[in-house]
C-alpha cells in the first residue's frame, strides 16, 4: 500500500489513524452520554451535537490562517494534539462527576471547546502536509489521500469499538471511561509525530516541510511569493462552489452521531446469540461500520482511480462528488424500505443499519478523499492551509445543519410530532426521506454543473 509512496505519509496515516481514534470515539458515545448521564432530551442532545460538530469545522480556517501566515504545519498540529488530548481528560472529568451538573456540566463544556480549538490547528495542517509530499503534477496525489483516508477510517473503526466497549455499558458511571481511553489515543498520535517529524516529513529533494514561514525550502518560498493570477482565482472559486455542495452531503452522512445512532438504539434488533452466549451490541458499534467498509473499499476505489486515469475514463472531481450525493439519498431509501418490512411496529433488522453505512461509505470515497486531494491541487501555495480550512467551513454548516435535522426525529414520547415546512414528520419513513430528497437533489444539480467547473479547474483533474 505504501510501496510507491514517501515515507512520510506512513507518518501522516499513523498520526492521523490515533487523532480520529480519539474524536471517533468520543463522538461514538456523545450524544449517548448527554441523553443517558447529562439527561438531555433528544431535540437539545442533537442541537447540542450540531453546533459542537460544526464548530469542529469552524476553527480549522483560523488555524490554517495561523499555520500558513506564522506557525507552519508542523507546530501548528502539535498545539492542536496537546489542546485536544485536555479536552478529551475534561469530558472524563465530566464523566466522573456526571452526577453532579454543577461539576459535570462546566467540564463538558470545557472540554468540547478545547476539542474544538485544538483541532482547528490540527485537521487543516495534517490534510495539507499529504499534499507537500509530492512535486507538482504527480498523479500519486489522488491515491495518497485515499490511503490517508484509510487511517482515518483505522481509527475511526476502532475507538466505537474500544471506546464503546469501556464506556457504553448501560451504566452512566461508564462513559467516563471510553473519554479517557480517547484522550490516551490522542496522546499516543502527538508522541508519534513528535518522535518521527524531523526524519520522515521532507520532500523529494530531502528539504524540510511544514516549517513555519520564515523557515521554509527555497523552493516553497519561490511558490508562496508567486502572485494569484486569473486561472488561480478560478480554482479557488471551483473550492467555494464545490464546498456549497458538500454541505448536503455531511448534513446527510453525519446523522451516524445523532439520529442514526437513537434509530440503533431504540429501533434495531441488537440482541444476538453467538456460539450459546446471549449479547447486546452496543448502539455505539453501528458507527464502526462506516470506517470497516472504508478500509475494505477504499483500496479498489484507489486503484480504480488509477486504472481509469490509465484509460484516459477517470470522472473529473465534480463528478466523483455528484456520484458520492447520490449515494447518501441511495442509502436512505434503503433504511426505508427495511423500516417497512418490520411490522407493526417492530424493530428493524441490524442488516438495513449495514446495508445503509455500506452505501454511505461508497458515496463517501467518492466524495471525501477526492475533495481533499482537489483543494491541495487547486489551492495557491501561499493559502494552501487556509482554503483547507475554508474546505472545512462546509463541513462546518453541514454538521450544524445535521444537528437541527436531527432534532426534527419522531419521538412518540415526546407527545407530538415535529414540523418541517409545513408537514408533519410522523414517523421514521418521512423523517428518514428528508435525506433523500435533499441528497438526490443536489446530486443532480452537481452533475450538471460538473462539466463548467472541469473548465474553471484548467486541466487539474
Amino acid at each position: 500500500m505504501f510501496a510507491q509512496h514517501p515515507v512520510g505519509l506512513r507518518l501522516l496515516f499513523f498520526t492521523e489513524t490515533w487523532e480520529r481514534f480519539s474524536y471517533y470515539g468520543m463522538r461514538a458515545l456523545l450524544s449517548l452520554f448527554m441523553i443517558n448521564a447529562l439527561l438531555f432530551d433528544k431535540a437539545f442532545t442533537s442541537q447540542i451535537y450540531g453546533i459542537y460538530t460544526a464548530a469542529v469545522y469552524m476553527t480549522p480556517i483560523i488555524g490554517g490562517y495561523i499555520s500558513d501566515r506564522y506557525w507552519g504545519n508542523r507546530r501548528s498540529i502539535i498545539v492542536g494534539a496537546i489542546l485536544m488530548a485536555l479536552g478529551q481528560f475534561g469530558l472524563f472529568i465530566s464523566g466522573t462527576f456526571y452526577s453532579t451538573a454543577d461539576v459535570a456540566i462546566p467540564f463538558f463544556a470545557i472540554g468540547l471547546t478545547l476539542l474544538v480549538i485544538g483541532n482547528g490547528f490540527f485537521k487543516p495542517n495534517i490534510s495539507t502536509m499529504v499534499g507537500t509530499l509530492y512535486p507538482e503534477g504527480d498523479r500519486r496525489r489522488d491515491s495518497a489521500y485515499t490511503i490517508f483516508y484509510m487511517g482515518v477510517n483505522l481509527g475511526a473503526f476502532l475507538s466505537p469499538l474500544v471506546c464503546g466497549y469501556l464506556g457504553d455499558t448501560g451504566s452512566a458511571a461508564d462513559f467516563r471511561w471510553g473519554f479517557f481511553a480517547a484522550g490516551i489515543g490522542m496522546l499516543i498520535g502527538l508522541f508519534t509525530f513528535i518522535t518521527m517529524k524531523d526524519k520522515y516529513l521532507v520532500t523529494p529533494t530531502g528539504e524540510q516541510i511544514g516549517l513555519a514561514p520564515s523557515g521554509k525550502s527555497q523552493t516553497e518560498k519561490e511558490k508562496y511569493d508567486k502572485p494569484l493570477t486569473s486561472i488561480d482565482y478560478q480554482r479557488i472559486a471551483v473550492i467555494f462552489i464545490l464546498a456549497f455542495f458538500v454541505v448536503f452531503f455531511w448534513a446527510s452522512f453525519e446523522q451516524a452521531g445523532i439520529s442514526l445512532t437513537f434509530f440503533a438504539e431504540e429501533q434495531t434488533i441488537r440482541d444476538f446469540n453467538v456460539v450459546g452466549i446471549d449479547f447486546v451490541v452496543p448502539a455505539s458499534w453501528f458507527q464502526s461500520i462506516n470506517p470497516l467498509m472504508i478500509l475494505l473499499l477504499a483500496p479498489f476505489f484507489a486503484w480504480l482511480w488509477i486504472k481509469l486515469g490509465d484509460r484516459g475514463m477517470e470522472p473529473s472531481s465534480p463528478v466523483k462528488m455528484s456520484i458520492g450525493i447520490f449515494l447518501l439519498s441511495v442509502g436512505y431509501l434503503i433504511i426505508i424500505y427495511g423500516i417497512s418490512q418490520a411490522e407493526g411496529g417492530a424493530k428493524v433488522s441490524a442488516f438495513w443499519l449495514f446495508a445503509l453505512y455500506t452505501v454511505h461509505t461508497m458515496g463517501e470515497l467518492c466524495l471525501s478523499p477526492i475533495g481533499l486531494s482537489m483543494v491541495n491541487k487547486l489551492a495557491p501555495l501561499k493559502f494552501a492551509s487556509l482554503l483547507m480550512g475554508v474546505w472545512f467551513l462546509a463541513n462546518m454548516a453541514a454538521n450544524y445543519t445535521a444537528g437541527v435535522l436531527s432534532s426534527f426525529y419522531p419521538d412518540p414520547k415526546a407527545g407530538h410530532f415535529p414540523e418541517l415546512f409545513g408537514f408533519v414528520i410522523g414517523d421514521l419513513q418521512a423523517f428518514f426521506m428528508i435525506f433523500v430528497i435533499m441528497s438526490a437533489t443536489a446530486a443532480a444539480i452537481l452533475f450538471v454543473l460538473s462539466f463548467w467547473l472541469k473548465k474553471l479547474m484548467h486541466g487539474v483533474h
